[in-house]
């Protein structure tokens, strides 16, 4: 089995695992940095980290044309069943996990809010541990930097998703620091360069991990891919 991620701009990344379609936050109609349109996408399953219309905005066409199963917190799975008639979904918290056709999901702590796009209450923000025959894979999504993000690497990360863009998440010097944290074999930036408040420049970025952390840096433009 061959695990391969797509970045596709901002928070949003397509997986594909075996036979079976990942997304993670899939926000590519209005985003200026997505390199593929809501209806070019396929999805088995969605993973929703949270509320905030950059990461939700595309979920519902996508899982009502493909009839994808949409894992969120239950507030905003059900807000996705009842606003959205999206007939597919499981409702998670923090700290749980689920056993899946392709491997384990399991949502973490996120420290941020999750409002979602109409106001209604979006629960907990997220990130995720995606546990593949190939390998381990940590989803920071949109947080701040936390001490317990050391206990989420205990069980060995083979790549992070950390978010670099500062303003409404952790920036490139505190992504510095929890990658120590969490001791990943390599690591990827995102949430950042989409728009001017977020923009930092990944190259020295990956300067600062090289010189101060044992991971390998991976940067993408939106569309590269990384094999597990």
């Amino acid at each position: 089995m061959t695990t391969e991620l797509t970045w596709l701009g901002h928070g949003s990344w397509a997986i594909k695992t075996g036979d079976h379609a990942i997304l993670l936050d899939p926000f590519l109609n209005d985003s200026p940095t997505s390199p593929v349109k809501a209806d070019a996408v396929e999805a088995d399953y969605i993973l929703v980290s949270h509320g905030h219309f950059d990461h939700v905005a595309d979920v519902a066409s996508i899982a009502n044309r493909t009839g994808a199963t949409v894992l969120a917190s239950y507030e905003i799975s059900t807000w996705f069943e009842t606003q959205h008639g999206v007939k597919n979904t499981v409702g998670m918290n923090l700290g749980g996990g689920i056993d899946l056709p392709f491997g384990r999901v399991k949502m973490t702590v996120a420290h941020h809010s999750s409002q979602l796009p109409d106001g209604a209450y979006g629960g907990n923000p997220a990130g995720f541990v995606l546990t593949l025959p190939d390998g381990t894979i940590y989803f920071a999504c949109d947080t701040a930097l936390f001490a317990d993000m050391q206990l989420i690497g205990q069980g060995g990360i083979d790549l992070a998703v950390l978010p670099i863009g500062d303003l409404f998440t952790m920036g490139p010097a505190d992504s510095i620091a929890a990658i120590n944290l969490i001791q990943p074999r390599r690591v990827a930036p995102a949430h950042y360069n989409t728009w001017p408040p977020i923009e930092q420049d990944a190259g020295k970025w990956a300067e600062r991990v090289r010189a101060n952390t044992q991971a390998e840096p991976v940067v993408l433009d939106p569309g590269g891919k990384i094999i597990l």
